[in-house]
């Protein structure tokens, strides 16, 4: 039997809903979570402050939904709407990477409410937190795959390689939204994901050697 509680909302509640997900996306983007209010949201979509908190409950809530919002908008596309699985995955953040250019908004308002986040009592930070948990294991088990499937058995540095993977992606963003003419942001985070898998299957000599063959060179042109 179907309950009011687990009925699907309504399409005109469903498409009301969206609006405003997507207007505050555009207010969070612009003014942050802190000075974007829920009246400049519901002044965007025709409604009143009551009409918005209707819908979400709390200004909390909205910007939680927002965050999720964002999330599912990564993998709509894809057939079960899920990240893929193994070496695949790395494609997928390519993939991500270029379609984000597409949609600066979203982009925006993840990068204002991920760097939000690390401040106390963010509502947020959880989220973030429990995100890139996840995503790092994701990626962890990409390396495993891939390193399987071209035969390093003993690959090094992948738990810095799975954390410099998510941070490139998204300092990158950041850049590219600063200045999208100087930064190509799909094509900048492929160089970028390729390098560090290639790092972690082939990986070259230290820092410390090129240093030491630096001042080897510097030397014996003295």
């Amino acid at each position: 039997m179907v309950t009011a509680h687990s009925a699907k909302p309504r399409p005109e509640t469903e498409r009301k809903r969206t609006e405003i997900l997507k207007a505050a996306i555009e207010i969070f983007g612009a003014k942050g979570s802190t000075n974007g209010t829920l009246a400049d949201i519901a002044e965007q979509v025709g409604m009143t402050h009551a009409g918005v908190l209707h819908h979400f409950g709390s200004k909390q809530k909205l910007l939680l939904e927002v965050l999720d919002y964002r999330d599912h908008a990564d993998v709509a596309d894809l057939a079960d709407q899920h990240i893929p699985d193994g070496a695949e995955l790395f494609l997928h953040l390519v993939r991500t990477a270029y379609a984000n250019a597409l949609r600066p908004g979203i982009v925006q308002t993840y990068t204002v409410l991920s760097g939000e986040s690390v401040t106390d009592g963010h509502p947020g930070r959880a989220f973030f937190e429990r995100r890139y948990r996840i995503l790092r294991g994701d990626v962890d088990q990409a390396f495993r795959v891939l390193c399987a499937q071209e035969g390093v058995t003993d690959p090094a540095n992948v738990d810095a390689a799975c954390a410099a993977i998510l941070a490139v992606m998204d300092g990158l963003q950041l850049q590219w939204l600063l200045d999208p003419a100087a930064v190509d942001l799909g094509e900048t985070s492929a160089f970028a994901i390729q390098a560090i898998v290639n790092g972690v299957l082939r990986p070259g000599p230290a820092l410390e050697t090129y240093a030491a063959r630096t001042a080897g060179a510097e030397h014996s042109a003295e």
